[in-house]
């Protein structure tokens, strides 16, 4: 998987990041392919990114969080969030950038979807942890 440089203002200054930022934002909050057995929320169109069709089957990019946009926040979705989140993100224990990737989700008012992302490095204790809010019917992400 590509890690692409992430970049942000701090201080009025474009501040960069070792890329797994915007690695961890890109593989969660970029529409993957919904599977044949999906119900795909609004008519027919199984999104998807349309780079996959140049990658090896299993090695496609994004989430199937936009899925959830329609659907109410009961217990049984936020375990479906969390698993389409740990689905995104299994390329990093697999691709050797984290020897664990811990993924946690809670519904906020709003219908927004708080996702706690902690990874472990594979090299030691390092522990980084990422935090988002998905706006499931304005279907945009907020790193916090």
């Amino acid at each position: 998987m590509w890690l692409p440089c992430a970049s942000r203002l701090f201080d009025g200054q474009l501040a960069t990041d070792d890329g797994l930022d915007t690695a961890i934002l890109i593989s969660l909050f970029t529409d993957a392919r919904a599977r044949a057995d999906d119900a795909i929320p609004d008519g027919d169109d199984p999104r998807g990114w349309w780079g996959d069709a140049f990658t090896a089957a299993g090695d496609e990019t994004g989430s199937r969080l936009w899925l959830l946009a329609r659907e109410k926040q009961t217990t049984s979705v936020l375990e479906r969030a969390r698993s389409f989140a740990r689905e995104a993100l299994a390329w990093l224990i697999e691709d050797g950038v984290a020897r664990t990737v811990d993924v946690t989700v809670e519904a906020q008012p709003g219908d927004r979807l708080a996702i706690g992302v902690e990874i472990t490095r594979p090299t030691g204790p390092a522990r980084l942890r990422f935090d988002y809010i998905w706006n499931r019917m304005e279907g945009r992400a907020y790193a916090v």
